[in-house]
């Protein structure tokens, strides 16, 4: 592992409104569960950091793309960032408008560490309906899965089965894809099934409840990685167990 690579985070959410307080708290939120981090500055285009002093005013201000600003720490080698973005009605599933927050961690010893306490942060924070946070490399070729078969008909990689993209999946609580660690709100997980202790205690081993109900499961000890056999079938094995994800059924 090198401090170049990545685990991507993002969490699917209700679109924000008016006066909306998600963003700062999904700020403070990574702050309390990483240990260390501070979150105040911007990245230039030219890659410097510039100091964000009146940080909580800008993320509660300001609302590109109708999400919040990218906000980072100011450490190029363990680099965190987090981003808010909203995706329209006709682009999300179930037909509304949601916000997307992404995030960066490093993966490194500290990320890995601090990656679920992170994910359930910017989670509840936001009140999302799920997410998930994966290495990036791993990522990549999960993002592969969502197929559009008239653009591309090439099936996805490593024997993974193939998603339904957002728009075709009828509610925002079924998630899209799964992940290395994943979030599922209460709602998400009454729609795909779990728990159902007859059939998941291998994941409740890696599991744990939220304050709303919700629920953090990791699917791998390590981080996911695709080129490991063990980790390729947990990976498997975790869509077979629930269909709907991805739209691939209806629950």
């Amino acid at each position: 592992m090198t401090a170049k690579q990545k685990i991507t985070l993002i969490v699917y959410a209700p679109a924000l409104v008016g006066d909306d307080s998600r963003p700062v708290a999904v700020v403070h939120g990574m702050e309390r569960a990483f240990p260390g981090l501070r979150l105040g500055w911007r990245i230039s285009e030219q890659g410097h950091f510039i100091p964000l002093p009146q940080r909580d005013a800008t993320v509660a201000l300001e609302r590109p793309d109708g999400g919040f600003p990218l906000i980072s720490n100011d450490k190029e080698s363990a680099l965190v960032t987090v981003t808010g973005l909203e995706t329209s009605a006709v682009s999300s599933s179930g037909g509304q408008a949601q916000l997307e927050v992404h995030a960066r961690l490093p993966l490194t010893p500290e990320g890995i560490a601090a990656a679920a306490d992170v994910l359930e942060a910017v989670a509840e924070a936001a009140r999302a309906y799920w997410g998930h946070a994966t290495p990036s490399r791993a990522g990549l070729d999960i993002a592969r899965q969502t197929k559009n078969w008239a653009a591309n008909p090439q099936p996805p990689p490593q024997g993974l089965p193939a998603l339904k993209l957002a728009w075709d999946i009828p509610s925002p609580e079924i998630p899209h894809r799964l992940g290395w660690l994943n979030y599922w709100s209460a709602a998400a997980a009454r729609a795909i099934g779990f728990p159902n202790p007859a059939r998941d205690a291998e994941l409740l081993s890696r599991a744990r409840r939220t304050a709303t109900g919700g629920w953090v499961v990791q699917l791998t000890d390590a981080p996911l990685d695709l080129d490991n056999p063990a980790h390729l079938d947990a990976l498997k094995r975790a869509y077979e167990r629930f269909p709907e994800i991805g739209g691939r059924s209806t629950p």
